[in-house]
């Protein structure tokens, strides 16, 4: 493996995942992981990542300090591929160490994105790991270019490394609070310093982070389950705009944002978590069964077979299938093993894609009334791929069931989600939407049995409970970026206009 070594950086480019652009899951931006006062930090990191692969497969990354310097390694890729082998330890020797998986939403996919970021500053290094988007990334970055700072990338996250910089604050925990304060958006971020590790959730809770025990050392992670891999125990959720500051010996919380309730992610929930995790004090996978069964309450049928999409679909499938009285029966199987290659296929193999990752089982599908539980419909590509796969193996009728809201609005804090002329819930009705996805019935969860699966009672309108926009179009924040693109698409549309009428 070529290794580029740029100051303390070492960068490798391997090949990216498969990526079928068809393919129309929402993908969230990435995971984080830390672990501090630990022996062989790197290695422990890259087995935290595993567990957060999940979150990001483009890329990951992971920075180390040996208490004299730091050690940066970022790959496109897989964990597995990039962070393996005995001489890891070795290449990145270190007690403190903080990881990141990604997958790219601001910024783009190439490896100047990859994090965590590192930075010499005045106060020593500092590396960033970053999970979420900030929604007023690019008039700060504008702000700044403007002020002469030199940018190395595209990605939001290096905003936050420039505003530490920038900081007249003597102390470094203090530049991270003027940082933050600057800052708007759903995050949970990762930090390291020569002396500390930083964990810090946005002031709403939206992008998720926890707080380990591995033998009486302290870890941070965006999910319980990166926790069980490395066998440390959960000691609690990183409250609502909570920072950690982890020193020898020390774990301080602060809270430097105006007190506010708390809107987590609900797409946590729905899609984004690993169902061994639990979220926010919530078993992800029993709410994913709850929210079949409260699915099979509200969209009842008659059939002979219920059927998840793998894997997501599965915790779902189960509560239909258990609520509504029909089998339950893995009628897809899911291939693990897709391989990778930088060469884009063509229109027709990709016609096929679908089939690399799923497989119709034809002896549970052949002549049966099929119940399709997906856990979500975006464009609805990859739904119509997986219902014309199963009337292919035989299905007599095909009936398709979301164990979520229709999918309404784009997303801001940190979900690859498309525009909102692209969501197919937002420009069409129920029967049209059925009629294009060529099955016999279609059924959503409705946003009243997604928080009674939620076990929190009935949506409150005025201060809902979660960050629940893209069913409801209600925005915990402002959208700066939004809305400064918005005004300057006005201003060019008025020109073209007075042009025109010219």
């Amino acid at each position: 493996m070529t290794h580029l070594q740029i100051g303390h950086s070492g960068e490798t480019q391997s090949p990216l995942p498969y990526r079928d652009i068809d393919d129309d899951r929402p993908r969230l931006e990435c995971g984080v992981f830390g672990v501090f006062d630990i022996p062989e930090a790197s290695a422990v990191t890259a087995l935290g990542l595993h567990a957060l692969q999940h979150r990001g497969q483009e890329a990951c990354g992971i920075a180390a300090f040996d208490g004299q310097r730091f050690h940066t390694e970022r790959h496109l890729g897989y964990v597995g591929d990039a962070f393996t082998g005995p001489d890891l330890v070795q290449r990145m020797p270190g007690t403190m160490a903080i990881g990141h998986t990604r997958y790219s939403t601001a910024g783009g996919s190439n490896l100047r994105n990859v994090q965590p970021m590192f930075a010499d500053l005045e106060a020593g290094g500092v590396a960033i790991a970053h999970n979420g988007n900030l929604t007023n990334f690019l008039a700060i970055r504008e702000r700044l270019v403007s002020e002469g700072s030199i940018f190395q990338s595209t990605s939001d996250s290096e905003v936050i490394l420039h505003l530490i910089a920038r900081s007249r604050k003597a102390k470094v925990v203090d530049r991270f609070i003027d940082a933050l304060q600057q800052i708007e958006g759903g995050y949970a971020l990762v930090a390291l310093t020569n002396k500390k590790m930083i964990g810090v959730r946005d002031p709403l809770g939206i992008r998720p982070l926890v707080l380990g025990d591995l033998n009486g050392k302290p870890v941070l992670a965006s999910e319980t389950c990166a926790l069980d891999m490395i066998g440390a125990r959960f000691v609690r959720d990183v409250g609502h705009g909570e920072m950690i500051v982890i020193s020898k010996g020390r774990v301080e919380s602060l809270h430097p944002f105006p007190a506010s309730i708390a809107r987590p992610c609900v797409f946590e929930y729905v899609y984004f978590a690993r169902p061994d995790s639990v979220v926010n004090g919530r078993s992800v996978y029993e709410v994913r069964k709850r929210m079949g069964r409260r699915l099979a309450e509200e969209t009842r049928i008659e059939a002979d077979v219920i059927v998840p999409v793998p894997d997501s679909g599965v915790p779902a499938a189960l509560g239909f299938s258990q609520a509504s009285g029909t089998p339950f029966e893995m009628g897809i199987i899911r291939n693990h093993y897709v391989g990778r290659t930088f060469i884009q296929p063509t229109q027709g193999v990709r016609e096929l894609g679908v089939r690399m990752k799923h497989s119709p089982n034809r002896a549970v599908l052949e002549g049966k009334r099929v119940v399709l539980i997906d856990d979500s419909v975006v464009r609805g590509t990859t739904s119509l791929k997986i219902v014309r796969m199963v009337r292919e193996a035989g299905a007599k009728e095909v009936h398709l069931r979301s164990a979520s809201p229709p999918i309404q609005w784009p997303d801001f804090y940190g979900i690859d989600m498309p525009e909102r002329e692209q969501l197919l819930a937002a420009n069409h009705s129920l029967e049209e939407m059925a009629k294009m996805l060529e099955v016999d019935s279609l059924g959503f969860l409705s946003v009243e049995g997604l928080y009674w699966a939620m076990d929190c009672g009935a949506r409150n309108p005025s201060q809902p409970q979660f960050t629940d926009h893209y069913f409801t179009g209600d925005y915990p924040t402002r959208l700066l970026d939004r809305e400064i693109a918005e005004g300057r698409n006005e201003v060019v549309e008025r020109q073209l206009s007075l042009l025109v009428s010219a």
